[in-house]
C-alpha cells in the first residue's frame, strides 16, 4: 500500500471561464474569449464556444454536493474578473453573492476552496488598452486581487495569482493559440514580464490586506530533458529551463530574477521595459506555497537553424521527439510519469524544499462515450492507470523529502478547453451537452474516491 502524508489534499481542478457558462449574462462583461468567438467562430472545435461551458453557475450546488462522492477534500477553481469587477472598478454584486455561494458550499460539505484569481481571461475592457502589453494591466490586477481578498477572504484560506502564466504569454503572443494570436517575441517577454510584475503586485495587496492564510502561483513546471549531454543540447536545455521554468519560479520562490536569464535575454535584444522599484518588490513579495500542472515533459535539442538575435524560442532550443515515448494519441502528448518524481527533487533541493502540490495532472480522451458499460457508467481504466503511474513516482518524490502536501486532478466535470471546446475529456463525472449538462460520474470517479478514504492506493 502507498501511502500518503496526513491531510493530504486530495482535489480536482477547474476555471471560471472552463465551467461557469452565462458568459455574457448575470452582469459578467466580455472577456478576450467571448470577444474572439463572435469575430472567429470557425476557429473554435465544433463552433463550442465559451457562453455555456458546463453550466457551473446554475449547477454549482448539486456539483459542491458530489465532490465528497469522489473523495475530494479540496477543490480549485477560479474568480472570473470580468464577472467580479465588469469595468475593472464597478462591484458586480450578484457576482459576490455567487461566488461567496459557492465558496460556503465547498466549506459546508468539508471541501478546501483554493481560488486562482486568473485563469486566462482577461476582461475586453483590459484587452482594448492593450492587455498585459500594457503597464497599467499591473494596478488594475492589483486591485482586483485586493477586491477578491475583501470580499472572500473570511471564506477562503488559500489563494493563488495565477495558473500557468506562461500559456497565456506563448499561446497569446508565440503561438497564436489565444487572442490576440500574434507572433513577436519581444511582445511575449514583455508580456511575461507584467505579468510577473502583477503576480507580484497581487502577493503584496495579500500581505497588507491582513487576511488569514495563504498566497501562491500555479505554474505548469518541470526541467527540460535534453537530447543528449553534448555542449549544444545542454545550452539548449538551460535556455529552456531559464524561458519556462526559472523565469517565473525563481521570482515567486527566491526572490530574484535569474542573472542568466537576463544576459540570454540582453544577448537576443529582448529585455522588457522595467520600473524602477520593481527589483524590490519581487524580493519582498514571495510566494507560500507552489502549484505544479504536470502532463508532458519537455524533451529539447540543439535548434537546427539559429537566428540572431533570436525571433522564437526555437532559435534557442527545439522540441526533440523522444523514440522510446509513450504517447496519448488523442491530446498528442507524451505520457512520461517519471517527471514527478524529478519534479519533487527540483523543488526539494533548489526552491528551499518550499510546500508545493500537483495543481493538475490528467488524461483527455476524446470520444469517451464509446467506453459506456451496460450500466452507463464510462469505464476510464485508462484514466486510472495514468494517475497511479504518476502518483506512484509523486510518491517516490515525497519519501525522498519532497515537502508536496496534495494532488489535483484536472478536472472534475468534464469542461470546455479554449479553442479545442469538448474534443478531448478529463473529467472524474461526464458531461452530457445535448441532455441538460447532466452529469454521470465515471470509473475514475469511483477509484478517486478510494484513493481518497484510503489516503493512498
Amino acid at each position: 500500500m502507498i501511502k500518503f502524508p496526513e491531510g493530504f489534499l486530495w482535489g480536482a481542478a477547474a476555471s471560471a471561464p472552463q465551467t461557469e457558462g452565462h458568459s455574457l449574462t448575470n452582469g459578467k462583461a466580455p472577456t478576450t474569449w467571448d470577444e474572439w468567438f463572435k469575430l472567429n467562430p470557425e476557429k473554435f472545435n465544433n463552433g463550442q464556444g465559451p457562453q455555456n461551458t458546463s453550466n457551473v453557475y446554475e449547477m454549482y450546488q448539486e456539483d459542491v454536493r458530489n465532490m465528497p462522492k469522489v473523495g475530494l477534500n479540496s477543490y480549485r477553481t477560479s474568480i472570473s474578473w470580468a464577472r467580479l469587477l465588469p469595468d475593472g472598478k464597478t462591484l458586480n454584486q450578484e457576482a459576490v453573492k455567487f461566488y461567496r455561494d459557492y465558496f460556503q458550499a465547498m466549506l459546508d460539505n468539508q471541501i478546501e476552496p483554493i481560488i486562482n484569481l486568473f485563469h486566462f481571461d482577461m476582461p475586453w475592457w483590459l484587452m482594448e488598452k492593450g492587455g498585459w502589453e500594457n503597464r497599467e494591466s499591473v494596478a488594475d490586477f492589483a486591485f482586483y486581487a485586493k477586491t477578491a481578498f475583501e470580499q472572500f477572504g473570511d471564506l477562503v484560506k488559500t489563494w493563488a495569482t495565477f495558473n500557468e502564466p506562461l500559456v497565456h504569454i506563448e499561446c497569446g503572443y508565440l503561438y497564436q493559440f489565444h487572442y490576440p494570436a500574434i507572433v513577436d517575441f519581444k511582445k511575449a517577454v514583455q508580456v511575461g514580464y507584467h505579468t510577473l510584475i502583477a503576480h507580484e503586485y497581487a502577493v503584496r495587496e495579500f500581505r497588507r490586506s491582513g487576511i488569514e492564510g495563504r498566497i501562491g502561483i500555479i505554474l505548469n513546471v518541470l526541467p527540460a530533458y535534453s537530447r543528449s549531454e553534448s555542449v549544444e543540447d545542454i545550452k539548449a536545455k538551460e535556455a529552456a529551463d531559464l524561458l519556462n521554468t526559472y523565469s517565473f519560479l525563481d521570482p515567486a520562490v527566491l526572490g530574484t530574477i535569474p542573472e542568466k536569464l537576463i544576459e540570454l535575454l540582453s544577448y537576443n535584444q529582448l529585455l522588457p521595459d522595467t520600473q524602477v522599484d520593481d527589483k524590490k518588490i519581487i524580493a519582498e513579495n514571495t510566494v507560500d506555497f507552489i502549484g505544479l500542472n504536470y502532463y508532458q515533459p519537455r524533451r529539447v535539442k540543439a535548434p537546427s537553424k539559429v537566428h540572431h538575435p533570436a525571433q522564437m524560442p526555437s532559435d534557442l532550443y527545439e522540441s526533440y521527439d523522444w523514440p522510446d515515448k509513450k504517447i496519448n494519441p488523442y491530446r498528442g502528448w507524451e505520457i512520461y510519469p517519471k517527471a514527478l518524481y524529478d519534479v519533487a527533487i527540483m523543488m526539494r533541493d533548489q526552491y528551499h524544499n518550499i510546500p508545493w502540490f500537483v495543481s493538475e495532472n490528467g488524461m483527455g480522451v476524446a470520444d469517451e462515450e464509446r467506453f459506456k458499460d451496460d450500466n452507463g457508467v464510462i469505464n476510464d481504466q485508462y484514466r486510472i492507470d495514468f494517475m497511479k503511474e504518476h502518483l506512484e513516482y509523486l510518491h517516490k518524490g515525497i519519501e525522498a523529502g519532497s515537502n508536496c502536501f496534495g494532488y489535483h486532478v484536472w478536472t472534475y466535470v468534464d469542461c470546455w478547453s479554449w479553442l479545442n471546446g469538448y474534443r478531448n475529456r478529463y473529467g472524474l463525472y461526464s458531461v452530457d451537452l445535448d441532455n441538460g449538462y447532466q452529469r454521470t460520474m465515471k470509473k475514475s470517479g469511483l477509484w478517486f474516491k478510494q484513493l481518497s478514504n484510503n489516503n493512498g492506493f
